[in-house]
């Protein structure tokens, strides 16, 4: 079981994240756009994958991972429950998540620290 602070931690761990709120949920993101929002109450966060990552996420660890009810999950949205991701899925998770909203220099940077 991942706990809300090791989450928050980990998402706060990406190079320039800051936490905002959005709605009803905490959300991190980077300058150019959210890569997760975390329901606490639910001890569920989403992801902002693109439709493939889904499918992968979701074929992996199915039951864990699972689409966005709606029209956000057709766009890739994916929901992760936090009582059941293992912590190696979940740095995996938001590290993908990161890059994908992270500005091009932060994402060459990444590439290079990670040998990608």
């Amino acid at each position: 079981m991942i706990t809300i602070a090791t989450f928050r931690e980990l998402c706060l761990s990406m190079p320039e994240t800051t936490e905002v709120k959005h709605f009803d949920r905490q959300a991190f993101r980077t300058k150019r756009k959210i890569f997760a929002t975390l329901l606490e109450e639910a001890s569920t966060a989403n992801f902002p994958f693109t439709p493939e990552e889904q499918a992968a996420w979701c074929k992996l660890a199915p039951g864990v991972f699972y689409p966005v009810p709606g029209g956000w999950g057709l766009q890739g949205w994916t929901t992760v429950d936090l009582k059941k991701v293992k912590k190696s899925q979940l740095v995996d998770a938001v590290q993908s998540a990161w890059y994908h909203a992270a500005p091009a220099k932060l994402q060459e940077q990444f590439r290079m620290q990670n040998g990608l």
